[in-house]
């Protein structure tokens, strides 16, 4: 036991280690800073063309979506004048970019090569998470429901599909704002976090029925991944901060874990984790934490997890992308003071 706790403080320390622009670990090295100037506010969600070497990055603070050539690790574009975007998903066999914007719950949709405005589908309101589903070829979005919509009442939420021409063909209907949501890639489940209800709904994709309400035990559940292969998924929790597994044959809780500095409590800032991501080649989970750190939790086996090194960020540095095809963690940092916004690029180890 003593040995265990000693590797741990070790882990942990070199986490920690080095200058303020050049944090390192065992498991993720720093490899790059990609200056924003210029944008300014919260940022939100990203997606990734990999193919072609580009990241997008929605700055919802600044109402521009951002998109970085990673090759030359610079911006190249700027789509200005958006109504909050939030979501983003690049759709390789389309060439599409499907933006989701908060303030005004439109989905805008860009040619990916000219970025010219090709298409726009209209939610009730708040569109926000975006992902897509192989079996119908559709991209989802999470959206605040309002009484305009038949049958819903003011509150509720939604997840609208959208085909590969860019109209909408359904909504499932959730009972408040979706956060966070995934979809099993062999089954026909699709997990939601419902943060006003503290709950995970789980949703039958093809019949677009909820199948369960599972409790949370935390409060503002915003973040999931899913780790399907050992029927884990993996849920991130502002109040208190925590990460949370649970087994989605069981439906129940097998672990919660401490993020950020224990005992520390910052007033000033609201919200832990926006973002997390399971690695399936590690088997390691990414919580991107606003206390100021990337919390990493190797997976020891479905039900026990270690933390193995706690990487300081600046604080609400809490929104990225993990990309498993290039072992590569990129995470958003809000414009401090007279530092610039940045995207921080890691090498998972």
């Amino acid at each position: 036991m003593k040995s265990a706790v000693a590797t741990l403080f070790l882990v942990t320390i070199l986490g920690w280690s080095g200058s303020p622009g050049a944090q390192d670990s065992p498991v993720l090295s720093l490899k790059s800073h990609i200056a924003l100037p210029g944008v300014k506010g919260r940022i939100d969600h990203f997606s990734v063309d990999v193919k072609g070497q580009r990241l997008f990055m929605a700055g919802v603070g600044n109402h521009t979506l951002e998109v970085i050539d990673l090759q030359s690790g610079k911006r190249v574009r700027t789509i200005p004048d958006l109504a909050e975007p939030q979501g983003v998903y690049f759709d390789a066999a389309t060439n599409r970019l499907y933006v989701a914007c908060g303030l005004d719950g439109v989905t805008n949709i860009y040619d990916g090569t000219t970025f010219q405005l090709v298409g726009k589908v209209k939610f009730p309101d708040d569109a926000d998470n975006i992902r897509y589903d192989a079996r119908s070829k559709s991209v989802i979005v999470g959206y605040a429901g309002a009484k305009e919509l038949r049958k819903r009442e003011e509150g509720t939420g939604g997840l609208g599909f959208i085909d590969a021409s860019g109209k909408k063909t359904r909504d499932v209907v959730i009972d408040a704002h979706p956060e966070s949501f995934r979809l099993e890639e062999k089954g026909t489940r699709l997990f939601v976090n419902v943060p006003d209800k503290q709950e995970i709904e789980v949703v039958d994709v093809e019949k677009g029925t909820i199948l369960k309400r599972w409790p949370v035990s935390a409060k503002n559940n915003f973040p999931m991944s899913l780790d399907e292969a050992h029927h884990r998924l993996f849920v991130g929790a502002w109040t208190p901060p925590r990460l949370i597994v649970f087994d989605t044959e069981a439906g129940k809780e097998v672990a919660s874990l401490e993020l950020g500095e224990k005992g520390v409590v910052k007033k000033d800032i609201v919200g832990a984790t926006d973002d997390l991501f399971y690695d399936s080649a590690r088997s390691r989970v990414y919580v991107l934490n606003a206390l100021g750190s990337i919390d990493v939790f190797q997976q020891k086996d479905p039900d026990h997890y270690d933390l193995i090194a706690s990487i300081p960020t600046p604080p609400r540095s809490q929104t990225g992308l993990f990309v498993p095809d290039m072992g590569k963690l990129f995470v958003g940092v809000i414009q401090q003071g007279k530092d610039n916004a940045e995207i921080r690029v890691y090498q998972a180890n």
